[in-house]
């Protein structure tokens, strides 16, 4: 079947967010007189988003603590979102070469998209896309294959003629769900626990790469730009 969308998560797959996501979390760290955690100690988290960057970087409190800091920590986050953030290595080349096929791509994050489309703008990536679907665009989030489905509306393209990429397990599992093929992230922030539910059994995912350039072989860009080289 024709490939004609490609849909990415962004943090862990697309975006290595997690010095930006981590400083937000150190911010919050130092207002209460909290010493700095490093980044490799908090990236596991970052797929978890706001609410895992706290269980894993601040004690145990109250509801109403717990919600003040995770208000400090977005806050900081939405001024400071793509400072240190870029694209995994392979990811441009990639996005360039899908287009250059005619192949079109998008992205479905569990991101809130008032701190989504600010960091796809930064990136020169807003306009690219042909799909962007966020944690409330619609009234589901990953797991359920709602916005990989609405990202495929936005596309125009069939879910069957579709690959849904991403780094975590709710990734494979809306993929699947919404019947698209779907492609493992092994290099990603939640990549740990995706080895783990693939080794299970609990899910299967089309294709499994542990670099953005694996896809391309995958995908037979490497072929196609071949062949336009030649």
């Amino acid at each position: 079947m024709e490939l004609r969308l490609v849909l990415f998560d962004l943090d862990g797959t697309l975006l290595h967010s997690a010095p930006d996501l981590a400083a937000a979390l150190n911010h919050v760290r130092a207002r209460h007189a909290m010493r700095p955690l490093s980044t490799e100690a908090l990236q596991e988290a970052v797929s978890r988003g706001a609410i895992g960057l706290l269980d894993k970087g601040m004690p145990a409190a109250g509801e109403e603590t717990r919600e003040r800091w995770k208000n400090e920590l977005l806050e900081y986050y939405q001024a400071h979102s793509c400072e240190h953030s870029h694209l995994y290595a392979g990811v441009s080349e990639l996005l360039d070469e899908l287009e250059n096929r005619r192949v079109a791509w998008g992205v479905v994050t569990n991101k809130l998209e008032y701190l989504t489309h600010p960091v796809l703008k930064a990136l020169g990536l807003d306009q690219r896309a042909a799909a962007v679907v966020c944690g409330d665009t619609v009234a589901h989030s990953k797991p359920h294959p709602e916005p990989v489905l609405f990202a495929c509306r936005q596309a125009g393209v069939a879910p069957h003629q579709s690959l849904f990429v991403g780094d975590d397990i709710r990734d494979i599992q809306a993929g699947e769900a919404a019947g698209t093929r779907t492609c493992a992230v092994l290099y990603g922030y939640g990549s740990g626990e995706l080895e783990r539910a693939i080794a299970a059994g609990e899910v299967q995912p089309t294709y499994t790469i542990s670099a953005a350039e694996q896809l391309s072989a995958f995908l037979g860009l490497d072929q196609h730009n071949q062949s336009t080289s030649s």
